[in-house]
């Protein structure tokens, strides 16, 4: 099969002549607006000191190279000479990327929620030249349309605002501020108990679609950190409809036009309930999640068709996401050709006019393809006549209604899908964002050290292998510090307690996966580093940003995830594990002081922080620690490591370790010896060891009766 990752678009975003200063930036966001007349800067104090010099407002525009509504603001205002007049003759306007400058984005997120009640992209804020806000917003539409005023509207009243009433923009900008510095309020000491797993499947549950999976309405996001939330909860307490609501969640996606039938992979988010219609960008995060939750739902489930999906996300990684030396790029856009979806909608006519009749007739009666079309244009409401490619039944359902095995089903449609498959290839291909991010290569580096390992697939494991040390050759400083992005054959941006947090999750899991020492060293490091400049030594938790940088309005902390795990969760997990594999009180005492400070807002909403549900499911036990005593190239030491590899167990670690030298960072370097010549398991719950044993059923026999 021909690679996808040849037919996206990955020239230079900027290829008009630059008329602003982002032409020498490296993000692609950026890059694709240093074409435009708006007199755009990049977050710098270049930008800051001319609206000081000249007594101006700033304009803060903040979004992402694969942003749909970031592109329909672009094309409507930024493009339009009266509103670049506007913004040039009042205001600095700077455009910064979100996924390059997270720290910003969180900053005036907050301010966006804090004034409006939500958020979103693109993100507009008016300040003052110190940085101040004093007004926020989302799109801002070019004419005033549905009781939002246009953006010469707005920015004529912010400009006749600054100078006819400057002090109350100044005092509104520093009543902000102040509110901003000082966070939300919360109650110390609240410790988590473990039954804020069960309150937070009971709210889950009371959310939950049972026609369509999913939690609540429309707008549905994926959520698969939630799902593996879930998944702990029901092998702790064996619920029933824990596993149940998961199940149908993945089967519904899975089935709708949020997942790409054809080249595989999960668009962002469905703006329907019902998963058909997607917003159609494609995120390296997304994928990275939904293999990590299809895995673990295989190996708690052992149905084929998760194995199958996941194994299907990682080809698509493989083909599209995937730079030659191992790094992971960032996503692949919604628009092509100035249109949401377009590359991935068919008209009935084009499926006739590519496939023979049989294929045809199947491919419509399959995935819903309709004459008129099932697809709705987003502005207008109106049906274009284009189709998105969604299954309104299983599989199975239509095999037994088409009296056909559903192996002979899967197998012609399978040949049906691969012609239409290179005939999209034909198509203009959206724009693919080719930088590549710490943080989210992090989680993709989990995603497939935990398939490769569950699965049994090597080149899945090679994978997750080269791009940890893509990482480790660009975009480590030494000492464990991090950097952010890399593109073009340039790193740069200090790193943020994502990116720290996310590769040490990937870290981990590389060395569950493969037992090679080089990986739990390199997450120890890396965990130290985050500890000595983000650690918050007042009142626990990380910071967004180190102790060496400066430059924003306050210091953001964050606890709250949404479509990414939150840093905070994640990192708490993390620690948590690490005292598992290690034995390091340190890890332990650090990740109960996290869930301490965190422990007010847990009991808020416990389904809103799964990753640090996850890590309290750990903290509370019982946990386990499987060593594994035997030589890496014996078969009977891949034997032993693989009943944790290729099962379910969320509170146990395998460490592998060579008779002759043991392991120096597992318990001060303690001596496991095999057992009379052969490898031999050392099975530790809540630091009680019991007596070593040698073959898999005993360990399988140790693993049930210690209720891990």
């Amino acid at each position: 099969m021909k690679k996808e990752v040849n037919s996206f678009n990955t020239g230079s975003p900027g290829e008009k002549p630059a008329r602003n200063h982002l032409a020498g930036e490296k993000s692609p966001y950026l890059l694709q607006h240093a074409a435009n007349p708006v007199d755009w800067y990049p977050w710098n104090e270049e930008a800051f000191s001319r609206a000081v010099k000249e007594e101006k407002p700033v304009f803060l525009s903040i979004g992402y190279a694969t942003c749909h509504w970031c592109h329909v603001m672009e094309r409507e205002s930024f493009e339009d000479p009266d509103v670049a007049e506007m913004l040039n003759t009042h205001f600095i306007s700077i455009k910064v990327d979100r996924e390059e400058r997270p720290d910003i984005d969180q900053v005036y997120m907050n301010v966006c929620q804090m004034l409006t009640g939500s958020g979103g992209w693109p993100l507009s804020v008016f300040m003052t030249p110190d940085k101040k806000p004093f007004y926020a917003t989302t799109y801002i539409p070019r004419q005033p349309a549905g009781g939002r005023p246009g953006i010469l509207d707005v920015l004529a009243r912010i400009a006749e605002l600054w100078e006819s009433d400057r002090d109350r923009a100044v005092a509104a900008a520093d009543e902000i501020t102040r509110s901003l510095q000082k966070g939300p309020v919360r109650s110390a000491g609240q410790r988590p108990a473990i039954t804020l797993m069960t309150r937070a499947c009971g709210d889950l549950r009371l959310a939950f679609d049972s026609t369509y999976g999913g939690f609540g309405g429309a707008p549905k996001f994926p959520m698969f950190h939630t799902l593996m939330m879930l998944l702990r909860y029901h092998h702790r307490s064996g619920d029933a409809a824990a596993l149940s609501m998961v199940e149908k969640t993945l089967d519904m996606m899975h089935q709708g036009g949020i997942y790409d039938h054809l080249g595989h992979g999960f668009h962002r988010y469905s703006t329907d309930y019902r998963w058909q219609v997607p917003h159609f960008e494609k995120m390296l995060y997304d994928q990275a999640l939904g293999i990590l939750a299809f895995t673990e739902t295989f190996l708690v489930t052992g149905e084929p068709r998760y194995r199958t999906i996941a194994l299907e996300c990682l080809e698509f990684v493989k083909n599209a996401l995937t730079s030659p030396d191992g790094g992971f790029y960032s996503a692949i856009d919604a628009d092509s050709e100035g249109k949401e979806g377009k590359y991935y909608l068919w008209t009935r006519d084009e499926v006739d006019r590519v496939l023979d009749p049989e294929g045809a007739a199947l491919v419509k009666r399959i995935y819903r393809v309709q004459g008129g079309g099932n697809f709705m244009d987003p502005v207008t409401g109106e049906r274009t006549g284009e189709n998105i490619l969604y299954l309104s039944v299983p599989l199975q359902e239509h095999a037994k209604s088409m009296e056909v095995p559903l192996s002979e089903l899967e197998d012609r449609l399978a040949a049906a899908r691969e012609v239409l498959l290179l005939e999209r290839r034909k198509r203009t291909p959206p724009f693919r964002d080719d930088k590549m991010l710490t943080d989210w290569n992090g989680l993709m580096i989990a995603a497939a050290s935990r398939a490769g390992a569950a699965f049994g697939e090597p080149g899945v494991l090679q994978a997750a292998e080269k791009a940890a040390g893509f990482i480790s050759d660009n975009l480590r400083a030494g000492n464990g510090k991090l950097l952010h992005r890399y593109r073009e054959g340039e790193s740069g941006i200090e790193g943020k307690a994502p990116d720290y947090a996310f590769y040490t999750l990937g870290l981990i899991e590389l060395f569950q996966a493969t037992g090679d020492l080089v990986h739990l060293e390199n997450a120890l490091t890396t965990e130290k580093f985050f500890y000595a400049h983000f650690w918050d030594r007042d009142s626990g938790g990380y910071f967004m940003t180190s102790d060496t940088e400066t430059g924003l309005i306050t210091r953001p902390k964050e606890f709250h995830g949404g479509a990414i795990p939150s840093y905070n969760g994640v990192a708490c997990y993390n620690l948590h594990r690490l005292f598992l594999i290690t034995g390091d009180r340190e890890f332990e005492k650090r990740g109960r002081e996290l869930l301490r400070h965190a422990g007010s807002l847990i009991h808020t909403s416990p389904s809103a922080f799964p990753f640090m549900v996850a890590g309290l499911d750990l903290a509370k036990g019982p946990s386990g620690r499987v060593l594994v005593a035997g030589r890496k190239e014996d078969p009977a030491t891949g034997g032993l490591c693989s009943v944790i590899r290729k099962g379910f167990f969320p509170r146990v670690a395998v460490v592998r370790t060579d008779p002759d030298a043991g392991v120096p960072v597992i318990d001060q370097g303690e001596h496991y010896p095999e057992k009379e010549g052969v490898p031999a398991v050392y099975f530790c719950v809540d630091q009680s060891c019991r007596a070593p044993v040698t073959g898999v059923n005993e360990l399988v026999s140790l693993i049930r009766e210690s209720g891990v």
